[in-house]
C-alpha cells in the first residue's frame, strides 16, 4: 500500500477536526479530495487510507468513490478537459468540439493522451448553456469555444502554459484543485478572483426591464431578511402555534345535556318508579 505524506497525514486530521465528536465520518468526502490531490486519482491504497483513517470498512468508502465522478480511479493527467456534449451545447457544436479533441489527442472519452498532461471526457451536462459551447479545464469554464479554440487551449496546455478561463480565477492543475476541493485555500497569488456576470447571462433580466416584466407583487426594495430576522419570525411562529395548541386543549366544558342512559335500562328504571 502507498505511504502516504506526511503533510498528508496532518491535513486528513485537520478535516477529521472540523466536524463533531461521532460525526467524523462525514470528513469522508474531502478526504477524497485530499488523496487525490497528491496521487492525481483516488487508488485502491487512498481507498484504504481513509478508510483507516476514518475507521470504516473499504467498501464503505469504496461505494462513495465510485458515486461521484469527481473521483477519478485511474490516473489522470494534470488536466481533465471535459467538453459539453448535451443538448444545448451539442446543437451549438459541441459534440464537433469533441469529435475534434479526440482525433488531435488519439484518445476517447476518459483516456489520457501519451504525454500524461491532458484526460479528455465529455460530459452530460455543464451548466452553461448561455455560454455553449463550453469546455472546462479542472471544472474552471472556458466559453464559446470552436473546435479550431479547442485544440489551441489544449496544444498551449501540453505547452506548459495556463491559460487564463473565461470565468473565475487561475487555472489549476488536478492535484492542486483537488487540494482546494478538501478545504485548503490556494495561498498562490491569482487563485482568487471576483468574474463579473457575462451579457448572456443578463439577456433574460435585460428583456424583462425592457418590456417591464416582472413577479407579480415583486419589490426589489424589500430587503433580504438577515439569520436575526428568520430566527425571530420562527420564534413568532412557534409562540403562536403553541398558543393555537393550548387553547385547542383546553375547550370550555359544553352546555349540551349529557345523553343520559341507554333506552332499555330508561325504560325499567320508570317502570320500576310506577
Amino acid at each position: 500500500m502507498m505511504s502516504f505524506s506526511q503533510e498528508t497525514v496532518d491535513r486528513a486530521q485537520q478535516i477529521i477536526a472540523r466536524y463533531p465528536e461521532g460525526k467524523q465520518r462525514s470528513a469522508l468526502l474531502p478526504l477524497l479530495h485530499l488523496v487525490q490531490a497528491e496521487e492525481g486519482f483516488v487508488s485502491p491504497a487512498g481507498i484504504a487510507f481513509c478508510a483507516e483513517t476514518l475507521d470504516i470498512t473499504r467498501a464503505q468508502v469504496s461505494a462513495v468513490a465510485t458515486f461521484y465522478t469527481m473521483y477519478k480511479r485511474k490516473p489522470t493527467g494534470d488536466y481533465l478537459v471535459s467538453v459539453c456534449t448535451n443538448t444545448m451545447c451539442n446543437v451549438l457544436g459541441g459534440q464537433q468540439v469533441y469529435d475534434t479533441l479526440s482525433e488531435h489527442l488519439g484518445v476517447g472519452h476518459d483516456e489520457t493522451e501519451a504525454s500524461g498532461t491532458i484526460t479528455l471526457e465529455h460530459a452530460e451536462c455543464l451548466a452553461a448553456c448561455d455560454y455553449g459551447p463550453v469546455v472546462t479545464v479542472n471544472y474552471d469554464f472556458y466559453d464559446n469555444v470552436t473546435p479550431d479554440g479547442a485544440t489551441d487551449l489544449v496544444d498551449r496546455l501540453k505547452a506548459g502554459e495556463r491559460p487564463q478561463p473565461s470565468r473565475g480565477a487561475r487555472l489549476c492543475t488536478l492535484k492542486e484543485m483537488s487540494l482546494q476541493l478538501a478545504g485548503f485555500a490556494d495561498e498562490r497569488e491569482g487563485a482568487v478572483a471576483d468574474t463579473a456576470q457575462g451579457d448572456a447571462s443578463l439577456r433574460g433580466l435585460r428583456l424583462a426591464e425592457q418590456h417591464g416584466i416582472s413577479v407579480a407583487g415583486f419589490d426589489p426594495n424589500t430587503p433580504i431578511p438577515t439569520q436575526a430576522d428568520r430566527e425571530a419570525a420562527k420564534a413568532a411562529s412557534d409562540a403562536k402555534a403553541a398558543e393555537a395548541a393550548g387553547a385547542a386543549a383546553n375547550k370550555p366544558a359544553s352546555d349540551r345535556k349529557p345523553a343520559g342512559d341507554a333506552p332499555q335500562p330508561q325504560a325499567q328504571n320508570l317502570k320500576d318508579a310506577k
